[in-house]
């Protein structure tokens, strides 16, 4: 596995597979670390890649499936600006 690069950095990520294989993450892991996906807050496709945005208990990420080369890659999600604070 390579190192946890959380700006792009290539993942080994376990899918739930039903009849279309490989439908949705389930977890990932990276820098020696499991992240146990909680709930996919979004997801969308782009012309080279399925993306989905997750949150672990260790925050949110967005997950990049480049499906031409069967890749993974993982970007960190900002964090969102809470309405109780100014």
């Amino acid at each position: 596995m390579r190192p946890f690069d959380p700006a792009g950095g290539a993942v080994e990520v376990d899918c739930y597979s039903g009849y279309r294989g490989d439908e949705r993450p389930v977890r990932f892991r990276a820098g020696g670390a499991v992240f146990e996906i909680e709930q996919i807050l979004d997801q969308w496709r782009t012309p080279d890649a399925a993306c989905f945005k997750v949150r672990t208990d260790r925050g949110g990420y967005i997950l990049r499936h480049h499906t031409g080369i069967d890749t993974w890659t993982l970007e960190p999600c900002p964090a969102r600006a809470r309405k109780d604070h100014p």
